[in-house]
């Protein structure tokens, strides 16, 4: 499906369902340099099961137009643009990394709009090395590297998904190869930018969950994550790394059912 907003065209996977107006939203929000893609089975399961399901290309990325938003609170303003476009009352949000802080500011300024929040693979503060930062400045394909090795635990580094024949590694490298040129340094800068989430995680009212992978490298989880948000449970996936979606997908759609069911 796709929507014009700020006059560019913007795209959302619906998981091959009509948008049927009668049933609750959920908006699934990809990570940095990234797309609707990463989320396709768990969009489509909502979708197929009494949900208006949306995974969305964020502006410049994916098949959506325009360039990439340079600061999590546009993201977070756009989002609101989103809803308006696609006559979308209020929402849950389900952010993934960079995603999740979008999710988190989302809640915090739009209370009206947003009825639920998880965040998977959440860092509060999303500090970006400045290795990494120069790396996607300057060298792209060594920041790709660099991320996909540290985005995937040791187990997902040889394989063993539970979708016979699916290369993690391989599907992942691809995916941030598609993007346009300078998008990485653009979304890694928002991440490392953000300095709102305490105060943000604080003001935040609706139900929230928070979904770490124990073996994630790039936002390892923190003890302190649940009490920055007063009605947030954390779950820790045990063996999962930051690619949580792809290395255990049906933990986490358990987990996304379970919360978005309540």
């Amino acid at each position: 499906m796709e929507f014009l907003i700020d006059g560019h065209s913007v795209y959302a996977y619906t998981g091959g369902k009509a948008l049927d107006p009668a049933l609750p939203a959920v908006l699934f929000l990809h990570g940095a340099e990234l797309d609707h893609s990463c989320w396709s089975g768990q969009s489509r399961w909502f979708a197929h099961h009494g949900f208006r399901a949306l995974a969305v290309d964020l502006p410049g990325h994916g098949r959506s137009g325009g360039k990439a938003l340079a600061s999590i609170s546009d993201m977070a303003n756009w989002i609101v643009r989103l809803l308006d476009a696609a006559a979308i009352p209020h929402t849950a949000l389900v952010g993934h990394s960079m995603g999740s802080l979008v999710a988190l500011a989302s809640a915090a300024n739009s209370p009206e709009r947003i009825s639920r929040i998880a965040l998977l693979g959440l860092a509060l503060p999303m500090p970006v090395s400045q290795a990494l930062l120069d790396a996607a400045k300057n060298d792209e394909k060594r920041a790709q590297a660099m991320i996909n090795i540290w985005s995937h635990s040791p187990r997902g580094l040889l394989g063993g998904n539970t979708a016979p024949g699916m290369w993690m590694l391989g599907m992942n490298r691809r995916l941030m190869e598609h993007a346009a040129p300078g998008v990485l340094f653009t979304d890694l800068s928002a991440c490392n930018d953000y300095r709102a989430g305490l105060e943000h995680g604080a003001a935040v009212a609706c139900p929230a969950l928070i979904l770490c992978g124990s073996q994630d490298q790039m936002t390892p989880p923190a003890k302190n994550l649940a009490q920055a948000l007063p009605r947030a449970r954390q779950v820790i996936l045990a063996g999962a790394g930051h690619a949580m979606m792809t290395e255990q997908p049906d933990a986490v759609l358990d987990q996304l059912r379970e919360f978005l069911g309540e």
